[in-house]
């Protein structure tokens, strides 16, 4: 049974998800001949694994973002069963199953190891549509209140035989409802907040378009038809389109998949990353770009995988680097990374609203040399995102004479930006970085050197005003580039 959770606030409130539970399992095994009995291959089977699927696919994704995820769905009493809960235990996902003695869904792919390729898949499944299903509804009454947003996953197996019962007590609390469709008939659907149906499956509904103009005007008309806020179509290839309520123009963004290894389970990626972005405060546009990214990770793995934090962030950040440069018409050599302090600002901002802590440290790096190899790497380590501000050559100029810099900017900002442990490289052309550190923000400053107090370092007070830290580091002893220069000379 699950206990209600505890009120927090929007953006913390766990997403509930409700739908056809699965457990899929995987056997994986080498083909080295044909069977004698039959033209088929003989697969040594190797490995053996179990993952959860369909509705349970989508907490994994959620949960696999950190967030707290709840499912609520049907499962038989058998050891399939058993082992889906303890699965979903494990990775801290709470449930509420009515179980029946009919099995557990139970999907079984034959893999190829050598290749990685499907061979066979064998389906254990009664529908559950006849199932009384009041103890669902009954939690629903007590509970719903608690959630941010509510997930209807259908994969047609019985579980949202009524989906309007769901529907209309979400919409009675403001609760949003987004809804992966299946069937012929998706006026059960009307009233949701989203749904998101394949390009199969919505022309199943609407009949051919072909063209992008029918497309637009039969998107339209559904939306109306059903009275959702959006509709947001996965075209495979093609990347997804949306269309909102509030904009009547079909919104399209092509796909980010760079290699596609096995599209299992890329629906529920979809679905999880939009409502765990829509319960974040972002808007659909947003959502549907968070979501188109993250299925561009997950289908490069094998099976009904999920995105990590960390991946997820990592190609936002690669994303929104190639845009702002550009649309600031900006050439980088070999690395995305050198940035105007514009583009930082806004990059910054994105990272920490994905909870990334941001460490910003500011110097010549005139000569670079190992110590600053090894002052950047303990910067990084002290946070997700490194961004090195670099003195402009007339900023050094004044601080150390005509002689200096020995290296043009241009060049200075290449090699920092080559360097694995950095993330962004800024420059500024003010005699410190005091300008700069207001309009960025980073969670942490970082200085080495000589000071011996967090005090002496310039900028300081404007970190910690904010609610920043600031913070020193050893440089490796021996290393300066004014030393450097003396034995050059010498």
């Amino acid at each position: 049974m699950l206990s209600a959770p505890m009120s927090t606030s929007p953006k913390n409130k766990p997403i509930l998800i409700i739908g056809d539970v699965m457990l899929d399992q995987y056997l994986s095994g080498t083909v080295s001949r044909i069977s004698p009995e039959a033209p088929v291959p003989i697969v040594k089977i190797q490995k053996e694994s179990f993952v959860p699927g369909g509705a349970a696919n989508v907490a994994l994704n959620i949960a696999s973002m950190n967030h707290t995820a709840c499912l609520m769905g049907v499962i038989g009493e058998d050891l399939n069963g058993q082992k889906l809960e303890d699965f979903l235990a494990q990775k801290k996902i709470q449930t509420y199953f009515l179980k029946t003695n009919l099995p557990t869904i139970t999907k079984t792919r034959i893999v190829s190891q050598s290749h990685h390729q499907q061979m066979l898949r064998i389906d254990h499944e009664e529908s559950f549509i006849n199932l009384n299903k009041k103890d669902l509804l009954d939690y629903l009454d007590l509970n719903l209140k608690n959630y941010s947003v509510l997930i209807l996953s259908d994969y047609g197996k019985g579980t949202l035989s009524n989906p309007q019962d769901l529907i209309q007590k979400a919409k009675k609390l403001n609760i949003p409802v987004l809804i992966d469709p299946k069937g012929s008939d998706f006026t059960k659907y009307k009233d949701a907040s989203v749904i998101t149906p394949n390009y199969s499956e919505f022309i199943s509904i609407v009949g051919p378009c072909d063209s992008e103009e029918i497309l637009v005007s039969k998107a339209k008309q559904l939306l109306i038809n059903l009275n959702l806020e959006a509709l947001l179509i996965t075209r495979s290839a093609d990347g997804m389109s949306l269309i909102t309520k509030n904009n009547p123009n079909l919104i399209s963004i092509p796909t980010e998949a760079q290699e596609v290894f096995d599209v299992t389970g890329a629906g529920d990626t979809v679905i999880a990353i939009f409502a765990l972005a829509l319960s974040c405060g972002h808007d659909y546009v947003s959502a549907m770009k968070m979501a188109n990214t993250a299925a561009g990770i997950v289908v490069a793995k094998l099976g009904a995988a999920c995105v990590t934090p960390q991946e997820l962030a990592q190609a936002l950040h690669q994303k929104i680097n190639l845009e702002n440069l550009k649309n600031q018409n900006i050439k980088s050599p070999g690395k995305n990374n050198i940035l105007t302090q514009e583009q930082a600002q806004k990059i910054i901002k994105k990272s920490q609203d994905l909870d990334e802590k941001i460490v910003f440290t500011n110097g010549c790096f005139d000569l670079l040399h190992s110590g600053h190899l090894t002052y950047l790497k303990e910067a990084k380590d002290l946070g997700d995102r490194l961004i090195v501000a670099v003195n402009s050559d007339r900023s050094i100029q004044k601080l150390k004479g005509p002689s200096r810099p020995i290296i043009p900017l241009e060049e200075r900002m290449e090699m920092l930006a080559a360097l694995s442990c950095v993330d962004w490289v800024v420059s500024f052309d003010e005699d410190t970085p005091e300008k700069l550190l207001a309009e960025l923000q980073p969670d942490i400053l970082v200085k080495g050197g000589d000071y011996s107090s967090k005090e002496q370092i310039v900028g300081h007070q404007i970190v910690e005003a904010y609610g920043g830290e600031v913070k020193l580091l050893s440089l490796k002893p021996g290393f300066s580039t004014s030393n450097i220069i003396k034995k050059i000379k010498a």
